[in-house]
């Protein structure tokens, strides 16, 4: 259970910002002790992944804080999303953190099962995030994009420490999507009421 939940909440921080857990997980295994990648993902704490990781992550920082440019930039990520959370699931599961002793017993043998599955995580993380934005941006006249931006790199950072260090807590976050879900689409149809009814308004 531990490990996919370690799994789950690496792949929907990847649905927040895609470079953010992988780099979180490549750090942690070169620098420190936390955690221990399977044999076939040891690539991530190589010295030039990290860095190209750096690079990306800081691209995508600043991509999405800006109006428009963060519209963009989401569609873009998602495929970029999605890819990343597989890898992230599937490094995350197999690998050896300090609340898990016995990694890879959960999936087993089908190497496949947790990318597929960390792929669609990240999918359905990505898509809330990019229906939640324009409603953001369109109510504060896009000066709500970088306090989201912020609030969600932050989110991510906070939900892959806690996938590795306390899986449990990722719990926590699975029940926060969904109703970050029905705000959203409340808050969309409200938007489309107003706009129906200030059209109505003008023809009188």
């Amino acid at each position: 259970m531990l490990e996919a939940l370690t799994g789950t909440g690496l792949a929907a921080g990847a649905g927040l910002n895609a470079y953010i857990p992988l780099l979180t997980m490549g750090l942690l295994a070169r620098f420190t002790d936390v955690i221990t990648l399977p044999g076939g993902w040891q690539w991530l704490g190589n010295g030039w992944v990290l860095g190209i990781l750096a690079v990306l992550l800081t691209v995508e920082i600043v991509a999405d804080k800006v109006p428009v440019v963060d519209h963009v930039n989401d569609v873009v990520q998602t495929v970029v999303r999605p890819t990343a959370g597989g890898l992230a699931f599937g490094a995350g599961s197999g690998a050896e953190t300090v609340t898990v002793s016995d990694p890879g017993q959960f999936f087993g043998s089908s190497q496949w099962v947790p990318i597929v599955v960390g792929v669609l995580i990240a999918l359905g993380v990505h898509g809330v995030k990019a229906a939640a934005r324009p409603v953001i941006n369109a109510g504060t006249a896009g000066f709500g994009a970088p306090v989201a931006s912020t609030a969600e790199d932050a989110t991510s950072v906070v939900v892959s420490l806690a996938a590795i260090l306390l899986p449990a807590l990722v719990l926590v976050f699975l029940l926060a999507v969904p109703l970050l879900v029905v705000w959203t689409v409340r808050r969309r149809r409200r938007r489309r009421r107003e706009r129906a009814a200030a059209r109505e308004a003008t023809r009188v």
